[in-house]
């Protein structure tokens, strides 16, 4: 499989060897550790379980998640020389959850890309959040959105541009 583009900085840190994640999911309490590029390719079953782990938690309902996400948190936990493991808070959305949730607060956004695999809310266990987010922001990957109050950060592949919330 041929690398998506990136951004010139995110180019910079992603490596040609092996790349993984350690990933905790904060409502489900599952824990994953896995290895999703071999040094030459992405690894198909990996992406899969990471597909899965990444499900709508509320609906069980899975989708392919944009591989691009998992190499911006391989490339950003490697930035933040901090081994630990990223603390998922929320991936993939069905229209359903998003919808209900988007009746709920107003910063869920209607047309999320969340519902299109393209986005992920974590934090990095053991870091400050505010720093993740600074680095985040030098990948240039995508959107970059710091949540002070519920202490994450999202992070998706659309088109470039940070908020706080």
């Amino acid at each position: 499989m041929v690398l998506p583009p990136y951004g010139r900085a995110l180019a910079s840190v992603i490596p040609s060897s092996a790349r993984r994640l350690s990933l905790l999911h904060t409502h489900t309490a599952e824990a994953l550790d896995v290895a999703f590029f071999d040094g030459a390719a992405y690894c198909p079953d990996a992406l899969s379980t990471l597909d899965g782990f990444l499900r709508d938690f509320r609906t069980g309902e899975v989708t392919r998640m944009d591989r691009r996400l998992f190499d911006g948190l391989h490339a950003l936990r490697a930035l933040a020389n901090h081994d630990a493991h990223f603390e998922v808070i929320s991936a993939y959305r069905s229209p359903a959850t998003n919808e209900m949730l988007a009746g709920r607060s107003s910063g869920v956004a209607k047309r999320s890309l969340h519902m299109q695999g393209s986005a992920i809310d974590v934090r990095l266990t053991g870091f400050r959040t505010r720093r993740l987010f600074d680095y985040a922001r030098q990948l240039g990957l995508g959107g970059v959105g710091l949540y002070v109050k519920s202490d994450f950060i999202h992070l998706d592949t659309g088109r470039v541009r940070f908020w706080t919330g």
